[in-house]
């Protein structure tokens, strides 16, 4: 594949086209010894409809990137923008799935989905209604009135998915949604947001440790560098054509070659990554 499968810089997205760009983006943290930099630089660009996932070391900023796209976290320098603002707080236009889950544990599956509508505003009825369309959607139509301890690993995550995407964000940012499943459980998960995000191609950024999972998904896959002072270091295209079927698309010579040519950069970030941590 070689260089024809690296994508073009993330900077020659036309502004006016992209959901998600961060421009030169460095976040700080103050330290007891002065100031830590996370990440430092960093610029990326998600276009409108399009599945970005970002790969790299444990520890290296995937989060903190997400969470600066999110708004939760400002940049120390550098500038965010969605769909040509600059955001200066909170990203109204996405929605956040995260590792864990964010389900009240005192509320049903149907009262869980149907909250961010309420808070908006929705009439109860209403929101009740279209959150059952949602857990129908996510497969659990019958799992209305089960509360989350009721529910599986697997079952709460469709439950936080319908939950996300009722509010219908413009933008998805998921942080490592699927980490905690098994792996036949999050093959089916990632089949699932493959076929629900099809529907309407909303922007995603998704990050994620497992590289097969990121190929499988998307359509660019970017590799951030061991920290500190993160970076990007690469980013990579997709040349694999949809619909996909993430247990079918790992058979394929293309996944395999792509696999091996984005692991040998990742490698030795992982191995810095492991000697920085002590391990």
């Amino acid at each position: 594949m070689g260089e024809a499968a690296v994508a073009e810089k993330s900077g020659s997205i036309n502004p006016a086209s992209r959901a998600v760009g961060l421009n030169g983006v460095t976040i700080a943290f103050t330290v007891a010894n002065g100031t830590y930099n996370a990440v430092e630089q960093a610029s990326l660009s998600v276009a409108d409809g399009e599945f970005v996932s970002i790969v790299g070391p444990t520890g290296c900023g995937k989060s903190t990137l997400l969470n600066a796209a999110a708004g939760l976290i400002a940049p120390a320098a550098g500038s965010v923008d969605v769909f040509g603002r600059t955001l200066t707080g909170l990203n109204h236009d996405a929605g956040y799935l995260f590792q864990s889950d964010a389900l009240f544990p005192w509320k049903t599956a149907i009262d869980n989905v149907a909250i961010g509508l309420e808070i908006a505003g929705v009439d109860t009825a209403e929101a009740k209604r279209r959150a059952q369309e949602w857990l129908t959607r996510v497969g659990l139509g019958n799992f209305a009135n089960r509360y989350p301890h009721m529910l599986s690993g697997g079952q709460r995550k469709r439950v936080g998915l319908a939950q996300v995407l009722i509010r219908d964000p413009k933008i998805l940012l998921m942080d490592e949604p699927f980490g905690p499943l098994d792996a036949q459980t999050r093959q089916i998960m990632g089949n699932l947001l493959l076929d629900l995000w099809s529907a309407d191609k909303k922007a995603v950024l998704f990050v994620t440790h497992d590289l097969e999972e990121a190929i499988a998904l998307s359509d660019r896959v970017v590799i951030m560098s061991a920290g500190p002072a993160s970076h990007i270091i690469g980013d990579w295209k997709v040349p694999i054509a949809r619909p996909r079927d993430i247990s079918e698309v790992k058979l394929e010579k293309g996944f395999h070659e792509l696999h091996r040519e984005i692991w040998n950069m990742l490698k030795a970030e992982v191995l810095k990554g492991y000697a920085q941590s002590g391990a």
